[in-house]
């Protein structure tokens, strides 16, 4: 009688210290509510909570239900390296969902890599963040095979593109790797005469010193690297400078609602993202959800983004890679159970997942489409889909 009375109260101290219970499968879940990517990144919590609610209504994975634990790393890397020791150490978690950024997981995916724990990130495309790497992944596309996708759709169309001119934000560490290793490698690449290069800092709000410079230029094509709300700055400079070259950029700036907020400024911007909500039936429901959800959080963006797919389909890979497994959530099984996570991630072969066929690369980058769409009238058009598996 003593000993189940003490069971029972161990139980519930577990229980009330957020730890595992034997019948979830616990899931970290790395938010960025704030920071320089927040209209990117806050709606990413609607999408993870759709999919998990999705699977447990269905009966969760081998009849137990998925649990997730939250931490708001605000866009801080230190921050997003204590989450992952507090969901590796404090809530026993079998993976993590996120970090965001590329920021993020440059000092994350080191502090997983110690703790045996996989941490799959939805926007990171820095290029090489997983490499030499076991448990990093990324369900995402690094920024030079996507603006690659871009430019090899510009060329497709006959588009001219002959001479450039960059511009990039110095202070994000994806925006100036897009601007000073990605954007000269693609330039090459395609024969392009690149006649300049100018930078300025994300949250700058007069960016009309670098778009005197390229107004002089009178380029085919203005490289860009910078998060949402720098794009819609310098677009809108361009367009009162009456500069004219077709802005070209990757998933940094993949908003659905950028142009709206460029008011019309950036028609003709063409970028690579990995998810178009008028695909098909499948990413119509989603959306369909998505908004309600939105409505009824209060938020404003109800059309989900690049970002937003991403993560309701992390929750979907590890819910797969946990079935294929035979995970079970058991505490004396935590750490087999991580790496068998991990290997299966690994070995998956064209998912079928809301953003199209997912696979992952030796490096663990995920490879599946790219669309890469149009600013036309205030809204994106799809311009393209490439594949180059």
């Amino acid at each position: 009688m003593m000993k189940t009375a003490i069971a029972v109260a161990g139980a519930a101290l577990i229980a009330a210290a957020g730890l595992a219970r034997a019948d979830d499968l616990v899931l970290g879940f790395a938010m960025a509510k704030t920071g320089p990517y927040v209209s990117l990144a806050n709606t990413n919590e609607i999408a993870v909570d759709i999919a998990v609610d999705e699977i447990n209504a269905k009966g969760g994975v081998g009849g137990r239900k998925i649990r997730l634990e939250k931490f708001d790393t605000g866009g801080d890397p230190k921050q997003a390296a204590l989450a992952v020791r507090q969901f590796a150490e404090d809530n026993h978690a079998l993976a993590v969902i996120g970090p965001f950024s590329s920021g993020e997981v440059r000092v994350s995916f080191p502090v997983g890599e110690r703790l045996g724990i996989a941490q799959m990130s939805m926007s990171s495309s820095a290029p090489s963040l997983t490499k030499g790497f076991n448990f990093a992944f990324r369900n995402t596309r690094d920024e030079r095979k996507v603006i690659d996708q871009v430019f090899a759709a510009i060329k497709d169309k006959g588009l001219p593109m002959a001479t450039a001119a960059s511009a990039y934000a110095t202070d994000d560490t994806v925006s100036k790797s897009v601007g000073v290793t990605v954007l000269p490698s693609l330039f090459e690449k395609y024969g392009i005469t690149q006649k300049a290069a100018v930078d300025f800092q994300y949250n700058a709000f007069d960016l009309s010193p670098q778009v005197s410079q390229l107004a002089q230029l009178n380029v085919d094509i203005i490289g860009l690297g910078a998060p949402p709300e720098a794009a819609v700055n310098l677009v809108k400079e361009l367009k009162r400078q009456g500069v004219h070259g077709r802005v070209v950029a990757g998933t940094t700036v993949a908003d659905p609602d950028l142009p709206e907020r460029m008011d019309g400024a950036g028609d003709g911007m063409t970028i690579g993202t990995t998810f178009f909500p008028d695909l098909n039936d499948r990413t119509r429901g989603f959306a369909r959800a998505f908004a309600e959800h939105a409505a009824k959080a209060g938020i404003a963006r109800k059309v989900p983004n690049q970002q937003d797919a991403s993560a309701y389909d992390i929750v979907y890979l590890y819910a797969e890679a946990m079935t294929r497994g035979g995970v079970s959530g058991a505490a004396d099984k935590l750490a087999d159970e991580r790496i068998a996570i991990r290997d299966e991630l690994g070995k998956l072969k064209d998912f079928a997942a809301l953003e199209g066929a997912i696979s992952f690369a030796p490096d663990h980058d995920a490879i599946k489409p790219v669309y890469v769409i149009e600013a036309k009238g205030k809204q994106w058009t799809l311009f393209a889909t490439r594949r180059d598996d």
